[in-house]
């Protein structure tokens, strides 16, 4: 049976689109299969053609059912959630769907304190710091202020993943066919992080790689056709 992971939280804009398709991105480089699943009422859509993750549309409460349940009979795949924001009753209902539930928040006093009420909410819940910056000076203040802010829940806090302009390559309808080394490297990263919560192996990723090949090099097995086991069209409304 497939493993799902929820990418939930009750305040928007703090990246949660952007990590479920980083996060089925990695999958795909790491070998395994999996499908994003939209559920956010004012998104539309992606393409799939070329992606390394298949897509789903469940925008309906209908849809959302239908796509569950097709994804737990696929044998080793991951369905990625992207929970959309504030919605509260959404939530709890993906967090009782979730092998893993992840709450991105961004290094912002609003963001910190929407997170920890989340935490108290779902206690089986994962904060990961999300579009965090990268200078250096920036991310000492942002990490003073989680060990501030966040201390008693230092032990549900995963590694952050840094704000990177080319992550919006992947919520492009369509996918360019060839992607940004360092967007490979950290999308790989998070894929790696969430495989090992769910205990799957997988081998730590490599800092340094060459750029990805054409999607026309894609690795079959990484990145199946819809047709092979998932077809996410009927959910479509």
């Amino acid at each position: 049976m497939a493993e799902i992971v929820c990418i939930i939280g009750n305040k928007g804009g703090t990246g949660k689109t952007t990590l479920a398709h980083m996060l089925c991105q990695g999958m795909g480089l790491l070998g395994q299969r999996s499908v994003c699943v939209l559920t956010d009422t004012h998104r539309e859509p992606l393409d799939p053609d070329g992606r390394r993750y298949l897509v789903a549309d469940a925008r309906t409460r209908e849809a959302l059912g239908k796509v569950v349940d097709k994804i737990r009979t696929l044998q080793g795949w991951l369905g990625v959630i992207d929970g959309g924001g504030n919605r509260s009753e959404m939530d709890r209902k993906l967090y009782s769907l979730a092998s893993v539930v992840l709450l991105p928040f961004r290094d912002s006093h609003e963001d910190i304190r929407t997170v920890i009420r989340d935490l108290e909410t779902f206690p089986r819940a994962w904060a990961i710091p999300s579009q965090w910056p990268a200078n250096p000076w920036q991310q000492e203040a942002a990490e003073k202020t989680i060990h501030e802010q966040l201390g008693p829940y230092a032990d549900r806090i995963l590694q952050p993943v840094n704000a990177l302009s080319a992550s919006k390559l992947l919520l492009q309808r369509n996918i360019p066919a060839k992607l940004p080394t360092p967007l490979g490297n950290a999308c790989r990263a998070l894929a790696c992080q969430v495989l090992d919560m769910l205990e799957i192996a997988c081998q730590a990723p490599e800092e340094e790689i060459e750029d990805e090949p054409d999607g026309d090099g894609m690795n079959e097995a990484a990145a199946p056709s819809a047709a092979e086991a998932f077809d996410p069209a009927p959910t479509r409304h």
